[in-house]
């Protein structure tokens, strides 16, 4: 990923990198028109000592290639959507390029990621975070501090919940529990949880004390996705927040844990949907795709399709 300074920043982001653009997005938008939806890439948060990440700092490139094949297509009809992707319209989304995050510089890349959150907040465009490792949504959810209240919904198979991991409090399994301590942060539902990971008893209290909403993969494959929208307040503001480990490693095995039993790709789209008609999207990342375990870019194009589906949703908001 290459780190020389961009020709087309956003005004007052830092340090945003060039690229290839995802689905050929402008970088701003012509005549001064505003953007509904404004993306931008990371590829390091806050990484544990020790711990090679580097396989991280291509995700957002990886899926922004992917997108390629679809991007003289955006007028087209997306049968995901019900009409093109931007409904007709305008395009009203744009792509800044990549913060130039470096693996171990952790504070540098969560003051990098949350300053640039609000500054396309500033704008009054829907920021969308393509990373990159799982901590990135800490720094991400603290550039909403002054947009409150937020409730975040959570795609992943683990909670996430650590309040520390080999001393480092910012970590990949710690980002809801620092969500938790925000006080714009009003409430959170966790969706398609599964299998092990970090947390112990002490974590899934902590979640239930707080008053996380638990939604496990197998009751999205029992029951539908309308359970796990209805805790989802009418007309709150929300983050969604996507581990691609949430899916099934079926098709999507880049990720650093594969985990089975994870949700699919309809069972996914549905969701954002189902939150864009209920709420309103307030921000959107996917993290936690890891390029390395990727198998013939089949991780890479299901993000994409993944991203397409909340541009329009986001699009066709109020």
């Amino acid at each position: 990923m290459s780190e020389a300074p961009s020709p087309h920043h956003a005004q007052n982001t830092p340090e945003a990198t060039p690229s290839l653009t995802f689905l050929g997005l402008p970088a701003q938008l012509a005549n001064g028109a505003k953007p509904k939806a404004v993306i931008f890439g990371a590829g390091h948060g806050s990484t544990y000592p020790g711990k090679d990440s580097s396989g991280y700092a291509s995700a957002a490139d990886a899926i922004r290639a992917a997108s390629q094949e679809d991007a003289a297509l955006i007028t087209h009809w997306d049968f995901d959507l019900g009409g093109p992707l931007f409904n007709g319209g305008d395009v009203s989304c744009t792509d800044i390029g990549s913060l130039a995050t470096v693996m171990g510089n952790n504070a540098q890349n969560r003051d990098l990621v949350t300053t640039t959150t609000r500054n396309i907040l500033a704008q009054s465009a829907v920021p969308i975070l393509l990373g990159g490792d799982d901590s990135l949504p800490i720094p991400f959810f603290e550039g909403f501090a002054s947009h409150r209240p937020i409730w975040i919904v959570q795609i992943d198979a683990h909670i996430d919940w650590r309040d520390e991991l080999h001393g480092e409090k910012y970590g990949y399994s710690s980002p809801m529990r620092r969500a938790s301590e925000m006080p714009h942060i009003a409430g959170m539902v966790q969706i398609g949880l599964r299998s092990v990971g970090s947390a112990r008893h002490e974590e899934i209290s902590a979640a239930q004390k707080f008053g996380s909403r638990f939604v496990t993969a197998r009751d999205i494959h029992h029951h539908g996705i309308e359970p796990a929208l209805a805790h989802i307040p009418e007309g709150a503001n929300v983050i969604i927040t996507l581990d691609c480990d949430g899916l099934d490693p079926a098709i999507m095995p880049g990720v650093a844990a594969r985990t089975p039993g994870g949700l699919t790709y309809i069972q996914v789209i549905d969701l954002i949907a189902g939150i864009g008609k209920r709420s309103r999207i307030a921000g959107f990342d996917l993290v936690e795709f890891y390029p390395p375990n990727d198998i013939d870019g089949m991780s890479a194009l299901v993000a994409s399709r993944l991203l397409v589906n909340a541009i329009g949703t986001i699009v066709r908001q109020d």
